[in-house]
């Protein structure tokens, strides 16, 4: 009778003791677990935090960039109009972009003419300043330079689209990708959907004018245009000599000088210079008989289109 209680007990002690052990290493790693999390978040707060900080830095780089941009285009206008310009707070002196002149002398005293009387000395005469003539030498050289109207005055240059689209917004345009040998490439709006197939718009080398006044198409800005042989019912893009890269230069024999930075709408040089581009009887693109030329590598080309206006 003895032994049975001694057993029944052992063998319902036994199951608590196992319990409570479990109950204890359940704790163990739930505090483990609760150590590991909280870890895990300090690292990811740490991590995003660098993000952050790289991303602020990065932001206030290109803040500082454009920010010095600004100031010396501003201090290049101020110095065309011989101003003096004071540099921002935190620098030691103040830079002017002319010479600014010299401090005025002070006025003579009204009793020093009195002694010089008695002494029987005659005031000094006074100079007269002899008014300064503006002498203005550069505006008749601007006033050639806008008199000079040819197709010198266009940026034209060999590019490549680079991809095509149909414009989200008009049935009649396409919106491009265009590398011109710049660092990134233009994007160029073209009316070409119904003369050109879209599959022909990709991976192709073109002739682009560069220096038009941007300008916004149905709500994207158009950067360039697509040059092309165009008659009323058809139209064909102009293609560069072969070995042409992007960036190349199209110039004109005889018609020598440097484009404008940007053409000004109001002086109307692409209005006066267009009616004068034209494809010849053997489809090359010129400007009054001088051909529209990459410097040793060739003539640029309409496909088919011969005695045809270019725009």
């Amino acid at each position: 009778m003895f032994l049975a209680r001694s057993l029944f007990r052992m063998s319902s002690h036994n199951p608590l003791m196992r319990l409570e052990q479990r109950a204890a290493e359940a704790d163990q790693i739930i505090e483990y677990l609760k150590q590991q999390i909280q870890l895990l978040k300090e690292k990811t707060v740490a991590q995003a935090s660098v993000r952050e900080e790289k991303k602020l830095m990065l932001e206030n780089a290109k803040l500082k960039s454009d920010i010095e941009q600004l100031r010396n285009l501003l201090l290049e206008k101020e110095r065309k109009r011989g101003v003096c310009v004071p540099m921002p707070a935190g620098d030691a002196v103040a830079e002017c972009v002319s010479k600014p002149a010299p401090p005025p002398q002070p006025a003579a005293p009204s009793a020093s003419p009195a002694p010089a009387a008695a002494a029987g000395q005659s005031p000094a005469p006074k100079e007269k300043k002899k008014p300064e003539k503006k002498v203005e030498k550069k505006q008749p050289a601007a006033s050639q330079a806008d008199a000079k109207v040819d197709v010198s005055r266009l940026d034209l240059r060999v590019g490549c689209i680079i991809t095509a689209e149909k414009h989200p917004d008009a049935d009649s345009l396409y919106v491009e990708q265009v590398d011109v040998g710049e660092p990134s490439p233009r994007t160029v709006v073209s009316g070409l959907v119904k003369h050109i197939p879209l599959e022909q718009m990709q991976n192709r080398m073109a002739i682009l004018m560069c220096n038009l006044k941007p300008a916004k198409m149905r709500g994207v800005v158009s950067q360039a245009m697509v040059m092309c042989a165009s008659s009323p019912d058809k139209v064909e893009i102009l293609d560069p000599p072969s070995g042409a890269v992007p960036g190349d230069r199209i110039t004109f024999q005889g018609f020598p000088g440097e484009p404008d930075k940007e053409l000004n709408p109001k002086k109307k040089v692409w209005e006066q210079v267009q009616p004068d581009l034209r494809t010849d009887a053997q489809c090359v693109a010129t400007y009054k008989g001088a051909a529209f030329e990459v410097a040793g590598k060739g003539v640029c080309k309409a496909q088919t289109m011969n005695n045809s206006g270019i725009k």
